[in-house]
């Protein structure tokens, strides 16, 4: 069999992302402006050198230079992708606004040694007139492409069909964000239907294409794991090697959140003890309409002319100022209480001012929650954010504390019971209901999270510990291992991380990156194929991943019981050599019809032809 060669020396051009799910325009595009500056050498040198080597065929992942090189060279190259950069780029015209949300000013106080995240340039439309041009050149270098694998989780190929065309905002509904039905129809349509663009000649030394452009359906391309991965003596030892102990390695009892953003570092989520999960809002710890609750946790009557009296303890809370220096202080010194087994003496070094009576640090929150995380507890209420004394939100004149209750359930027998709060019957547990308050990282205590592509001291700055339950994963771990043992994972939306998750049957919570249009054909691939549930970015940065991790791993509970049952089969393995050796018999018709000097289905002018299924169907 010929042999099929890759370039040795691959160029690549990427989205520059501030954040790992957020593009920046302007600079994505100024990187695209400086590659095309020095597209030709770099296609000049790439042409050069597959000639030296004698290959046969270029085979290319999304990147066109290799398509150009080998048209150049006279010889076929292959796409085997899911998307093209030309659709990328010509996205960036969209109308969509990607806003970042104002930061709360309000909450600076509670996380006083929070680091300021980094300032986002504000997101602004490239306009098509600017970007066509260069969309051009990308578009021109995959139409030198001979055959198409197009991979589960596309998007259209304008490169190879016709329609639909670019620019790619006209296939996205903005306000959905989703394609269109028309994109969506196209995309499962038989790749036979498809009318081609016309093929690019080779330069006229070189004997002219054989055969005509061709698009297959390219099955599920993806990393096998290792069998041993799924008994218990394999998934023990995985486990092990990343530091987690033997008593949570029980799939039964224990599951496993894995957090992953492709390699790129992330900050750890700020979370903020006023936020309320959602799926809590039905508790017995709102106010109701007309109603408000006094220090001592009881409801009453409100009186709508005049606030409430302050009791004589919450002097200080009138005082924004004094207040937030207070609880900042308390902060600054929790840390410490922890380690040392002499707090007397650490307080004599280091004295605290002293805190309003009614608002207390609780200790052992101290132990279990990084810093910044620590409870508040404010008498008769749920834990509630501290504002900063300048803050335009909430008035300098208005208490500290602002308790927001969750909307209580009007009717029907799942109403909470308030009866309590209004006939003097003893209320719920305060400690109870003030841990509902938190955001909640992992659903409940039987969850362990394993966090990747971070450093090995990821969480411990400072001297601090990471979060109960969680661990750093080694750099080089093997991703389809964990995947296959994770029960959901988080992280951004990529061919390679969705092809992994669909295999081990592990649903997908993704945080979105609305203006990587990529993303469309993924979460298209992720609804028919497993499980997949978008995370808020603002939620996800502020450590309320519960909900969204809960309902993925309901969803998708008993397809992953039935994979680790069954196992590595090697199905993956067995089509991808059938796609292997589909790729290498095209190489050699190729080279025998031009040795024969024949050109076998040549494609008419306006590039009508018929293109084969391939092996494998859309997923």
């Amino acid at each position: 069999m010929p042999p099929v060669y890759l370039p040795l020396h691959p160029t690549c051009y990427v989205l520059n992302l501030g954040l790992p799910y957020r593009v920046d325009r302007e600079k994505s595009v100024q990187v695209l402006e400086k590659f095309l500056t020095g597209k030709d050498l770099k296609v000049a040198d790439e042409s050069q050198w597959l000639r030296s080597i004698k290959a046969d065929c270029v085979l290319s992942d999304a990147a066109f230079l290799g398509c150009l090189a080998a048209n150049e060279a006279g010889i076929p190259s292959v796409l085997i992708t899911n998307f093209s950069f030309d659709s990328v780029y010509s996205y960036l015209s969209t109308p969509f606004i990607d806003e970042v949300p104002e930061p709360d000013s309000s909450l600076d106080a509670l996380q006083p040694q929070a680091k300021p995240q980094e300032e986002l340039a504000p997101d602004v439309p490239i306009p098509l007139a600017e970007l066509a041009p260069l969309v051009k050149q990308i578009h021109d270098g995959y139409r030198c492409a001979d055959l198409l694998l197009r991979l589960p989780g596309t998007i259209p190929l304008p490169s190879f069909a016709l329609q639909p065309g670019l620019p790619s905002q006209d296939w996205v509904d903005i306000r959905a964000r989703t394609f269109k039905p028309f994109v969506v129809e196209h995309l499962t349509q038989s790749p036979s239907t498809y009318e081609l663009q016309p093929q690019i000649p080779f330069p006229p030394s070189y004997a002219p294409k054989p055969l005509p452009r061709e698009v297959r359906n390219a099955p599920l391309l993806v990393r096998s794991t290792d069998p041993e991965v799924y008994t218990p003596a394999g998934r023990s030892r995985l486990l092990a090697s990343i530091g987690v102990p033997p008593y949570l390695h029980d799939p039964e009892q224990n599951k496993i959140l894995i957090v992953s953003f492709g390699g790129q570092v992330f900050h750890k989520p700020h979370s903020r003890s006023h936020s309320r999960t959602p799926s809590k809002s039905a508790t017995p710890n709102g106010v109701l309409p007309g109603f408000q609750r006094s220090p001592d946790g009881s409801m009453h009557p409100a009186d709508i002319d005049r606030p409430p009296p302050l009791a004589d303890t919450q002097d200080a809370v009138v005082d924004p100022g004094q207040h937030a220096q207070a609880l900042s202080d308390a902060l600054k010194n929790a840390t410490l209480s922890r380690s040392d087994p002499q707090p007397d003496a650490i307080q004599a070094q280091n004295p605290l001012r002293a805190l309003p009576a009614h608002l207390t640090l609780d200790p052992e929150s101290v132990h279990t929650r990084p810093r910044g995380h620590s409870q508040l507890r404010l008498a008769g209420a749920p834990p509630a954010a501290v504002p900063a004394p300048t803050s335009p939100r909430i008035p300098s004149q208005m208490p500290a504390f602002v308790t927001i209750p969750p909307t209580p359930l009007l009717s029907g027998s799942d109403a909470p019971d308030y009866s309590w709060g209004i006939a003097g019957v003893p209320g719920p547990d305060m400690t109870t209901l003030e841990a509902e308050a938190e955001p909640r990282i992992l659903p409940d205590s039987s969850w362990i999270a394993i966090v990747c592509g971070v450093s090995k001291d990821w969480g411990r700055e400072d001297g601090e510990e990471l979060p109960e339950n969680f661990f750093v994963a080694p750099r080089d771990v093997y991703m389809p291992d964990l995947t296959a043992v994770a029960d959901v994972l988080l992280g951004k939306l990529g061919y390679g991380t969705v092809s992994e998750c669909v295999d081990a049957c592990t649903p997908f919570v993704y945080v979105p990156r609305p203006l990587f249009i990529e993303e469309h054909g993924l979460r298209l691939f992720l609804s028919q194929a497993g499980v997949g549930r978008e995370l808020a970015r603002a939620q996800y940065e502020q450590g309320e991943w519960a909900d969204a991790v809960d309902a993925a791993w309901r969803a998708g509970r008993a397809k992953k019981a039935a994979k680790r049952r069954e196992g590595e089969t090697g199905q993956r393995r067995r089509e991808g050599a059938e796609m292997a050796r589909g790729v290498v018999e095209w190489v050699a018709r190729w080279k025998e019809s031009v040795a024969k000097g024949t050109n076998v289905g040549k494609a008419t002018d306006v590039g009508r032809v018929r293109s084969s299924d391939g092996m494998g169907a859309l997923c």
